[in-house]
């Protein structure tokens, strides 16, 4: 065990995960939802990118023997095929949470930082990955949109306040695309009384320049964005992205090494005030909205939003980590506020699928996946879909502007898509 008695960071240097990656034991917990809860062989599968491609290499088993083979030089960084196999998958989370269920593994941060490596050795990132990128470097958004658009969501009706504790960071398809769900936010923040400012020319948080493993670019996007916000004087960051959410909270923190605690203001999404709210009385869900629906938990929200919590050690004999550190295993996400609040709204009745919480299905858009696989991303999405129509749900709610529209662009059948803003903002009659 000479080589893993090293002091070693919790970060995005593959090396690090040498020793995770060469103890797997083959338990195939990455491939399942936890054992308690499988219903039957449909819909018990976890890792979208294995069961779309069925072979071991898509699978976080596969991967990490991939891994430790590049490590001891036994594969070459070339190899044909090698970059689809690490960027055909969305890096849900769901092979971590399962790994962790046993053997404490870092999963998760073995497969962003192989994307790492990839673009450091030149393989990466995709030529449909290098696109978006140039968009977001040259426009500061996803959409290659003028910066002066930003604001064009913001209707009479919606007060924004000049200076505020509450920062509201809208995210590029909410201010682009999906103006809705930033519409909805606004006068659902407004009909609670609560003052929210906006930045005028708010940049693009950089969660897919970070998925896609471009650790540098990404880094540099952290460091601006934080000065920003910081700028602004805000005590809370509010999200209706659970993506832009998880990469202020979680992966601002792992990039710039340190922890999620000392980012000097509290981030936030929408569910975590309003479900307090609704609790409290100061937010009145008055109108109808009779349904049936379930919801989706994202990826972001869920199982990848816990704490980033810094660390820096040595693993000794046996794989005992010196100091001892507290595992990220994604039972601590934001699973019941967005629950709560489907519940609190009149006429909804809600009705949960197979996999749900940490076992969630992911909607299968996330890191480039959708700009470089978009019929993988499709057929997960279709997945999830069936799952909610076998329950008998009429609609399937989120969180997530992106997997609201990755549903919604592999919708059939009728079933309906909704962002948990839409509902609300019916709720309260805006």
């Amino acid at each position: 065990m000479t080589d893993e008695k090293k002091r070693f960071t919790l970060g995005l240097e593959l090396d690090a995960y040498k020793y995770d990656a060469r103890h797997c034991v083959s338990c195939h917990q990455c491939r399942w939802i936890d054992f308690n809860y499988v219903p039957g062989l449909d819909f018990s599968w976890k890792c979208p990118a294995w069961q779309y491609k069925q072979f071991d290499a898509y699978g976080a088993e596969g991967k990490s023997r991939i891994v430790y083979d590049l490590l001891t030089e036994r594969l070459d960084w070339s190899d044909p095929g090698l970059r689809d196999i690490v960027y055909e998958c969305t890096l849900c989370g769901g092979c971590d949470m399962g790994c962790k269920r046993n053997l404490d593994f870092e999963r998760q941060m073995m497969l962003e930082s192989l994307r790492a490596r990839m673009v450091e050795k030149g393989f990466g990132p995709l030529p449909e990955h290098v696109e978006i990128t140039d968009s977001i470097e040259n426009s500061r958004n996803y959409y290659g949109k003028e910066q002066a658009q930003r604001l064009d969501w913001v209707t009479k009706d919606i007060k924004v306040a000049r200076k505020a504790d509450i920062l509201y960071f809208v995210g590029c398809r909410a201010a682009f695309v999906d103006t809705q769900i930033a519409t909805a936010t606004a006068r659902i923040l407004n009909a609670a009384k609560a003052d929210f400012m906006v930045m005028k020319d708010e940049p693009c948080c950089g969660h897919f320049i970070f998925t896609t493993g471009q650790v540098e670019k990404a880094k540099r996007m952290a460091e601006e964005n934080l000065k920003l916000i910081r700028e602004t004087g805000a005590k809370t960051v509010l999200f209706s992205c659970a993506d832009g959410y998880k990469t202020v909270k979680v992966d601002y923190p792992k990039l710039l090494g340190f922890s999620t605690s000392d980012l000097g203001f509290e981030v936030v999404h929408l569910v975590e005030l309003v479900d307090k709210w609704v609790k409290d009385g100061a937010l009145k869900l008055k109108s109808r909205v009779d349904m049936r629906v379930t919801y989706h938990d994202p990826c972001s929200l869920g199982r990848l939003s816990e704490p980033w919590i810094h660390w820096e050690g040595t693993r000794v004999e046996w794989g005992l980590l010196e100091p001892t550190r507290v595992f990220r295993r994604g039972i601590n996400g934001i699973y019941e506020p967005p629950r709560n609040i489907l519940k609190a709204i009149p006429g909804i009745e809600l009705v949960e699928m197979f996999r749900h919480h940490e076992n969630a299905w992911c909607c299968g858009s996330d890191a480039g996946v959708k700009e470089a696989y978009p019929e993988f991303a499709l057929w997960a999405a279709g997945e999830r879909l069936r799952e909610a129509a076998s329950i008998g749900a009429e609609a399937l709610v989120t969180c997530c502007p992106q997997c609201r529209t990755n549903f919604r662009d592999a919708a059939r059948d009728g079933m309906k898509v909704y962002d948990i803003t839409e509902l609300l903002a019916q709720a309260i009659g805006r």
